[in-house]
């Protein structure tokens, strides 16, 4: 047996020695089995290794789901593991919002038979690996709020501010990616501009598209925005590189509606705290950078800037509402007609993630409304699931946001559930607003962050008896 495992070690060995890429596999593979060791072994670690595999790792040239493979979900699978292998530390509690996750991953579970009745068993099978995908960032919540992944607040901190400088990086990247047009990782979607000066591809980084970019930037500029409005999570100067690196990739994503969705994550936080807005200090110290960046953006670039005034400007001749919504109006009439022609359908929906890839409709469609594909797709159910989910976040994270300490000082920091509670009120509010122009639920490697820092909220909650704690499991 000795002689057989030598033998065949030294025919990997010298098959590999003729590729470069088997090479470069070998010697990570030691280093890869002790990080998903820790992962398993450490549990409380697990969520940041999960993101930080999700945000930094580029796909696998292999398709699973009808997208791409990618090295995060060996991660994935060791956090799964530690959570079966700890089932006695799970303390599932009796709350709206657990309930309202539990049923949104019910009903579009539900719409998977629907899915292979109306258009087959291989569509079927994708769509269920793209809602395990999703699957996943609940499951980081749970972890990470009634699981073996719980931690204090204050290693929640810790966890923040390393995500923050991983995310950082992961946007410093996609500006980088897009002014060198470097090749792009396997697996990426065909979103190009066209200007005078040539043909660009949007600025997409690591990820599959310019879209989940775009949320992912989104996400973590609302985070140094809360942080450069006293909230001090981050220091200032931190949180002010984190606002033009952020708001950069957003602005050469060209995503308008992840732009939108920051937009009016801002305007959330301004209507939060009034008093601290109204201080000319903090709102000095969040319109600096953006406007620097802005104006470096015109002077850098100013053909791309061009082409964002274009889509305002409904004065020209060239500027109407199907070039604004890029051709999302035509597609909606489509489903609008289908819909009112087929209303059992439309009650029980024809398979989650179906549009996309089914000829049921008469052709693939994409319909960049995440309300209207999930009535369709799902049912009224599924609709009614994805509502109560939202409104369950947004009610959580403002009592979190509103969690009163002892009096503080003028410049003291504010606890750090509140920040939390902040951040994903905030965030959630310009998400609900990009929805109605995405599916911003299939961006799952921007997921598993969302729904750590909601798993925060809800430690928080908990923690200060604002939340039911009666554990059903």
């Amino acid at each position: 047996m000795p002689a057989v495992a030598i033998a065949l070690i030294a025919g990997t060995l010298a098959a590999a020695a003729k590729s470069p890429a088997a090479i470069a596999l070998l010697a990570a593979a030691p280093l890869a089995a002790l990080l998903l060791w820790y992962a398993f072994a450490s549990p409380v670690h697990w969520p940041l290794l999960f993101c930080a595999a999700a945000i930094l790792l580029p796909p696998l040239p292999i398709a699973i789901g009808g997208g791409e493979a990618h090295p995060s979900l060996l991660v994935a699978a060791a956090g799964l593991l530690a959570g079966l292998a700890r089932l006695r530390q799970w303390r599932i509690r009796s709350d709206a919002l657990n309930a309202s996750l539990f049923a949104l991953i019910a009903a579009f579970s539900l719409s998977l038979g629907f899915a292979a009745l109306y258009s087959g068993w291989a569509v079927a099978g994708a769509s269920a690996a793209r809602l395990l995908l999703l699957a996943l960032g609940v499951y980081v919540y749970f972890f990470a709020s009634q699981g073996p992944g719980r931690s204090s607040l204050r290693h929640a901190g810790q966890t923040a501010r390393r995500l923050f400088w991983i995310a950082s990086a992961a946007a410093l990247f996609a500006c980088i990616d897009f002014f060198f047009q470097l090749p792009a990782p396997a697996g990426f979607g065909a979103q190009f501009i066209w200007l005078d000066t040539g043909v660009f591809r949007r600025a997409q980084g690591l990820f599959y598209d310019a879209g989940a970019l775009g949320n992912f930037c989104a996400f973590f500029l609302a985070m140094s925005v809360a942080s450069l409005t006293g909230r001090n999570l981050l220091p200032r100067p931190a949180a002010a590189f984190g606002l033009v690196v952020f708001l950069a990739a957003l602005l050469l994503s060209f995503s308008r509606a992840a732009l939108g969705a920051a937009a009016i994550s801002c305007l959330a936080l301004a209507a939060l705290e009034p008093k601290i807005w109204a201080k000319r200090r903090l709102l000095l110290a969040v319109a600096a950078p953006a406007l620097a960046t802005a104006v470096a953006f015109l002077l850098l670039r100013p053909d791309l800037a061009s082409t964002y005034l274009a889509r305002l400007d409904f004065g020209s001749a060239s500027a109407t509402p199907e070039r604004f919504f890029s051709g999302r109006l035509e597609t909606w009439r489509v489903l609008a007609r289908f819909m009112a022609a087929h209303p059992w359908q439309t009650l029980l929906g024809v398979g989650y993630k179906t549009l996309p890839y089914s000829r049921h409709l008469g052709s693939p469609l994409i319909a960049d409304n995440m309300c209207l594909s999930t009535l369709l797709e799902t049912g009224v159910f599924g609709l009614a699931a994805l509502l109560a989910a939202c409104a369950a976040i947004l009610a959580a994270s403002l009592r979190a946001a509103r969690l009163a300490a002892e009096p503080r000082g003028p410049h003291s920091p504010q606890p750090l559930g509140s920040f939390f509670g902040r951040w994903m009120f905030c965030f959630w509010i310009g998400e609900m607003f990009q929805m109605l122009l995405g599916d911003v639920l299939t961006f799952w490697r921007v997921l598993p962050a969302c729904f750590w820092v909601l798993a925060q909220v809800s430690n928080a909650n908990a923690s200060s008896g604002d939340s039911p704690h009666r554990s059903v499991w």
